[in-house]
């Protein structure tokens, strides 16, 4: 276990989902799969919010996950989107991430139900309990509503096959607080982009990235600046990437992140309801951000 979680590090975008006339694009997403691992991504996440795991059938979303396990053969981690607020439901997706091959999954916060602290350490200690493969927690209550407190955070920790968290509470002091009660071993993933390079310098392993869909490679880049702490590189690719991880959030996601990997040539920008496609003021800010970026 531990092995596995050393291999979570890095640049691992979380991948779209690309679609064409209704229905998943299953070649446009294998090539993303070969590009993204050519262009130095650490690992791979689908299925997360950015891959419109809300709206992908149950069958669509296991056949994603199939489809990157099997583009990926073992280059680079795959963590598969694995969460629901259903505990039974979330069980279901995690065993079908394990028969398949996935490296680790990604389980979020229950949403919409509120659950108190206590009923977030059962829904994750029962995913655990049920299916033994290492799990990353998705801590965002920004889409969730709830928070996992750091006590929580602990008690988690304290679970063989919890090896680590995605924080998306934009807390910077998160990672600080929880690593003296976590242990070493706890992998502390950043959740947001833009405020990665403060996440990476309080203890972070990594980031779980909207913009690598977009630019894989400065992501990448600046995540081996950051591990290596060469954070004066980190923070001039930083410059260079700053507007656009704001652009993938100047709409709804991932409908900029769609457009700007259509803007590349792999893919189509066609998104989901009730997601909506870029309108015209957001697709220029992205053309923008990624000229800014020399990617366009």
């Amino acid at each position: 276990m531990r092995d596995a979680r050393e291999r979570l590090k890095g640049s691992m975008p979380a991948l779209i989902t690309p679609f064409r006339d209704g229905k998943v694009d299953e070649a446009a997403f294998r090539k993303f799969v070969a590009w993204q691992i050519e262009q130095g991504s650490h690992g791979l996440v689908p299925v997360g919010t950015t891959g419109e795991s809300a709206t992908l059938s149950h069958e669509e979303h296991r056949r994603v996950v199939e489809i990157c396990v099997e583009e990926a053969k073992g280059r680079v981690p795959v963590i598969a989107g694995a969460g629901s607020n259903s505990t039974t439901e979330a069980i279901s997706l995690t065993r079908h991430a394990k028969q398949v091959g996935a490296d680790a999954v990604l389980s979020v916060t229950p949403y919409y139900n509120k659950p108190t602290q206590e009923g977030i350490y059962r829904h994750f200690a029962a995913i655990a309990e049920a299916v033994d493969i290492p799990i990353v927690i998705y801590n965002i209550p920004g889409r969730s509503v709830i928070e996992i407190s750091v006590e929580t955070m602990a008690r988690l920790a304290g679970i063989a096959n919890i090896v680590g968290v995605k924080d998306a509470t934009a807390n910077l002091a998160r990672p600080s607080r929880e690593r003296p009660l976590c242990g070493k071993d706890f992998r502390y993933l950043s959740g947001e982009d833009i405020t990665s390079l403060g996440y990476m310098a309080h203890g972070g392993h990594g980031c779980i990235s909207v913009t690598a869909n977009v630019a894989p490679k400065l992501c990448a880049d600046f995540q081996n600046a950051c591990m290596q702490g060469a954070f004066d590189t980190a923070l001039a690719l930083q410059d260079k990437l700053a507007p656009l991880h704001d652009a993938m959030f100047c709409e709804a996601s991932p409908a900029p992140a769609k457009f700007g990997v259509s803007l590349l040539g792999l893919a189509t920008d066609e998104v989901r309801l009730p997601i909506v496609a870029a309108s015209d003021m957001a697709r220029a800010r992205v053309r923008e951000a990624m000229s800014h970026a020399g990617i366009l």
